[in-house]
This record gives C-alpha cells, sequence and structure tokens, in this order.
C-alpha cells in the first residue's frame, strides 16, 4: 500500500530542497525532457518537475507504467541525442523499467534513472515496496550510485550538482565512451515532500555544447586492393555511406541504419551475397552499427578468406560474430590511393556490377506489380489489384512511399521489418528500431518519445508524422502505451498495425518444417483476437481500417493531427 504522508505547507523537507537542486542542476546542463511515473516515495521529485514544467523548464511526461516510461525516455533520446530523466518510486517501480534498461545499454541510448528508495535504517527488515534497488540492472549501467537520504545540510545543493554532472557524463558517454542507462538511486526520509520555498530561483535551460568534432585523421586508413563491400547495421549512420562512396564499394545498408541512401546502395543484398560472381567475391567486408535482419551477413563475415573490418565510433561492445575480425576501430577512411583509384574505371568495374544486378531484380519485382492502363483509363485487372487484399510487400511499399524526410518511422521488431529490408529503395529518411535487443517490448512507447521530441521544438512544424509500423503481436505487447493522461501532449503518430494471426515471423525459421502445426499454432504463433477499432476507443486514439490498396494509399495520404490507429488485415 502507498505510503499515507500529511502535507504540512509550513514545515521543510529536505526531500523536496534536494530534489528540486538536483533538478535544477540537470536542466542547467541541457537535460530537457523528464519521464515521470507517479509514486509516494518519489513525491520531491515529481513536485519539483510539475514546477519546473510550470517554468517552462523541462518538458514533463507523467506515464503510469514504468515499462512504458521507459521505452518512452528511449524514444525521446534517439531523437534529442539527450537522456531524459526517469523518475520512479521504489520496489517493483524499478524492476518494471528493466527492459528499456536493456535496449539503451546495447544500443548505446543515453538514459538517466533516479530511482527513489528507502533510507538505510528501513531497508532488510521487510519494510513495504522495499528491495535491493542499488546494482538491480547489473552491467546495464555506465554508472550506479546509491545517494544516501538528504538531511538538511547547506552543501547537499552542491551535492546534488556534482551527482548531475557525474551522471550526465556516465549517460552521455564521456566517462566511458559508450553512452548509455546511468542510475542515481535516491533514498529519502519523511517528510517525504514540502511546499517549495517561495522566491526560489528556477533553473533556465542551457543546451549542452555538442562535443567539437576532431580534426584528426582517421585510426585506420584503407588502401585499395581486395574487393571490399561495406556493410551498414542498425545505427551505423551516414559514416557507412560515405566510406563506401569514398572508396567506391558496394553498400549493403539495412533498413534501420541510417545509410539506406546514395549511388553505392544495393537493396538485394541477399541474393547478390548468395551469386557466386559477386558475393562470391567479396575479400574484405567494413561493418559499421549492429546488422540484425539477414543471415547472409553473419554468413558472409564467418567465411574462409573473407577479412573483417568491425567500425564503432562508441560502445562497450564490438559487432564481431565468431570472434573473426581482423580489425576493430573507432574511425576509419580511405588513402588518397583508394580514393582516386575508386574514379577509374578498373575501380568502378566491381561496383557496377553490383550496382546493374541490384537494379535489375528491382525492376523485375516492380514488374511483377505492374497491372496495364488501356487508353479508357483503369483497366479492370488495376481495379481488381487496388481491391484485392494486401499483402506485408504492398503494405511496407506504401508506407516507405508516404514517409518523407521531415517525417519519422519508427520499425516494430516484427516480420515487416525484414520485409522493409529486403525491397524499398534507397531514400535518406530518419528510420528508427529498437535493435539493441531486437525485442517486442515498447515500440509504442518508443515512437511516441520520438514524435514528441520531434514536433516539441518552435521549428517543429516542419516536422511531419511519425508513422510505426508494427505487427499485431508487437503492438498488443505494448498496448498500454496508448494510454495518455490529460494534459499530456498529443503527438502527430500513426500506429499502422498489419494484422495477419500474430507470430508469422517462424514461418521463415526451421522450426516450421518440424513442429507438429497444433503445437506450434499454441506455443510460437500464438495468435490473438482483439478489436482493435474498440481498443483505439477506449484510449482515446483515432482509428481507421484499411483492407485494400486503394484504402491504404487513401489513408497514408494525409498527416493525423493526433494519435490514430491503422489497422491493416494482411493476407497469411
Amino acid at each position: 500500500m502507498p505510503e499515507r504522508v500529511s502535507v504540512n505547507p509550513n514545515r521543510t523537507s529536505p526531500a523536496t530542497d534536494f530534489s528540486f537542486a538536483l533538478l535544477t542542476a540537470f536542466v542547467r546542463l541541457g537535460v530537457r525532457d523528464l519521464v515521470l511515473c507517479p509514486g509516494a516515495r518519489s513525491q520531491a521529485l515529481a513536485l519539483a518537475a510539475a514546477e519546473l514544467e510550470r517554468a517552462g523548464s523541462i518538458r514533463l511526461h507523467v506515464r503510469t507504467d514504468e515499462r512504458s516510461a521507459g521505452f518512452l525516455s528511449v524514444g525521446l533520446a534517439l531523437e534529442t541525442g539527450l537522456p531524459a530523466l526517469i523518475v520512479v518510486t521504489s520496489g517493483t517501480a524499478v524492476a518494471n523499467l528493466h527492459p528499456a534498461v536493456l535496449e539503451a545499454h546495447h544500443a548505446g541510448v543515453p538514459m538517466i534513472l533516479l530511482t527513489a528508495d528507502r533510507p538505510a535504517e528501513l531497508r532488510g527488515i521487510r519494510s513495504n515496496q522495499t528491495t535491493v534497488q542499488s546494482g538491480l540492472f547489473g552491467v546495464a549501467t555506465r554508472l550506479c550510485l546509491d545517494v544516501p537520504a538528504p538531511v538538511g545540510e547547506p552543501d547537499e545543493a552542491g551535492i546534488a550538482e556534482a551527482l548531475a554532472r557525474q551522471a550526465m557524463d556516465a549517460a552521455t558517454g564521456v566517462l566511458t565512451a559508450a553512452p548509455g542507462p546511468a542510475q542515481l538511486n535516491l533514498a529519502f526520509r519523511e517528510p517525504l515532500s514540502a511546499a517549495l520555498p517561495s522566491g526560489i530561483s528556477l533553473a533556465a535551460s542551457v543546451p549542452r555544447e555538442p562535443p567539437a568534432e576532431s580534426g584528426d585523421e582517421p585510426a585506420m586508413l584503407l588502401g585499395p586492393g581486395p574487393h571490399t563491400v561495406v556493410v551498414a547495421g542498425d545505427g551505423a549512420g551516414p559514416a557507412a555511406e560515405e566510406l563506401a562512396h569514398a572508396g567506391g564499394w558496394p553498400l549493403l545498408a539495412e533498413v534501420s541504419s541510417g545509410a539506406r541512401f546514395g549511388p553505392n546502395l544495393i537493396v538485394f543484398y541477399r541474393e547478390l551475397l548468395a551469386a557466386v560472381d559477386l558475393g562470391g567475391q567479396v575479400e574484405r567486408v567494413i561493418v559499421f552499427g549492429h546488422p540484425t535482419l539477414s543471415r547472409e551477413i553473419p554468413a558472409l563475415l564467418a567465411r574462409d578468406g573473407v577479412e573483417t573490418i568491425v567500425v564503432a565510433p562508441t560502445g562497450l561492445e564490438w559487432y564481431n560474430p565468431g570472434h573473426a575480425a581482423r580489425a576493430l576501430t573507432r574511425s576509419i577512411g580511405v588513402d588518397a590511393a583508394c580514393a582516386a583509384g575508386a574514379r577509374t574505371p578498373a575501380g568502378r568495374q566491381w561496383l557496377g556490377r553490383w550496382v546493374t544486378t541490384s537494379r535489375a531484380l528491382a525492376e523485375a519485382a516492380a514488374d511483377e506489380g505492374r497491372v496495364p492502363i488501356d487508353k479508357r483509363g483503369i483497366t479492370r485487372a488495376e481495379l481488381a489489384v487496388l481491391r484485392a487484399p494486401l499483402t506485408r510487400e504492398m503494405l511496407v511499399d506504401a508506407v516507405w512511399r508516404a514517409s518523407w524526410p521531415h517525417d519519422r518511422l519508427v520499425l516494430g521488431a516484427s516480420r515487416l521489418i525484414r520485409e522493409a529490408d529486403k525491397r524499398v529503395p534507397g531514400k535518406k529518411i530518419t528510420v528508427l528500431a529498437n535493435r539493441g535487443l531486437a525485442g517486442i517490448d515498447g515500440t509504442i512507447a518508443t515512437a511516441l518519445g520520438v514524435a514528441l521530441a520531434s514536433q516539441a521544438e518552435p521549428e517543429a512544424s516542419s516536422v511531419g508524422v511519425t508513422r510505426v509500423l508494427l505487427g499485431d503481436l508487437t503492438f498488443l505487447h505494448d498496448v498500454g502505451s496508448l494510454l495518455l493522461a490529460p494534459g499530456e501532449p498529443l503527438p502527430r503518430v500513426q500506429v499502422i498495425v498489419g494484422v495477419d494471426g500474430g507470430g508469422s515471423i517462424f514461418d521463415g525459421l526451421e522450426v516450421a518444417s518440424t513442429a507438429p502445426p497444433a503445437a506450434m499454432e499454441r506455443v510460437l504463433y500464438t495468435p490473438r483476437s482483439v478489436d482493435l477499432k474498440a481498443l483505439a476507443a477506449a484510449y482515446g486514439w483515432d482509428y481507421e481500417l484499411a483492407a485494400t490498396r486503394n484504402e491504404l494509399e487513401r489513408a497514408l495520404t494525409g498527416a493525423p493531427t493526433r494519435p490514430a490507429i491503422l489497422e491493416v488485415p494482411l493476407v497469411r
């Protein structure tokens, strides 16, 4: 049961004074977003956050579910590059952050956890809502400090300032060169809160200066010679495209890599890696980011005679299947001879074969869906196509076409992201996904964080809609994140749910050919039948059904002005 604490407006509370000093210190360091879950032990932090929101010093996001709150902060950080503060009370509230903490740890996303706790004298005696919170997240945190309860000493404001700076440095990678979660476990004694003193100075937001770009030479320079390809996994960023362009090499970029654009892009890389005269000739692979969407890439890296170089500007772990990488480096470039050779006819031949073959495959795939139109206009055949049931390929293509550079596209960890990776052409748009652990947790919450952050600034009038493309099980797994309390900002977000009965990703795995059909249905597919229209109404979201290509194109044409769910039944 929550603690019952009487509030006397005339009393003082060290918890309140310390909480306000801590939060204002974070604001001075550039933190702009705070995600709050209500609770008794964390009430001083909550009330201080409300006062900072009232003053316009911070954007406050209130959630009732800690798991949703954790992934909301992941989305906020993916968009802004800065950690959001997460405030929770003690006990299971802290444990519910664990999935988001693990995602942030493996994906290198900055995050700061402010977890309220009992003071030392109430620990280890079975006090209500008390467990061992310090160290709960193990190796997933860059910093974990168990902070004693404040007692009202004059120097506690300075201690709060130092703690904020230490947590900020840890979360942003200043301490370890690896952004990720940092935890301040904050003990509080009663009185757990009091009225803030009048005339208190509120913090003004001071943007944190980005680190100066180094003018040093890359740690490794590549020369001409081996048949080379550049692989861009999730989060690789434009550096992968830049290297491929500079070296004149094929670019195999996953859909959420941030590098799926440019003249060197090979969309149909899976098929080409299987070709003896292309994939079979690869001698060197440069890997950026975290490749997770195909089996062909790990197979290539494990092949005898292939030299692998892994590039990761930050991080505690290296992507290194089989520990086969010849070199691990923080930065990379090409030498003058390599850059000059890429512009010669001989240097362009290797890349040209990949590009030409990939384009031929793309044209063949496009021809499969084309229906000629006669001089009288639309044909019956085309009308039939527009009215035909939708497939995953149709859904992925339509969403990709509808997305533009001012939009955001968030992809769930389901079959649809793999369909997109197999087929969508190059386009310089923002595509995000929780690929640190590739779990289905928190996809909607992450997307809401991306949408809220991208649409909050004064210049956000040029920012479009955030679209979320995910399967039905991924959607239902995070359905609680649809709950937006009164007073919360309503982002322009469209959650597009491909409904195929759930678990269809198992269709492509070996288990589908060996397991009994009834067992597959029961323990792997786990189909669910939920009325998404009724669900949308219950949470106050707009709803639309698109069962044909014509309806889908129409639903994607206009950007929603408030949260909306688009249900798309798919052919199984």
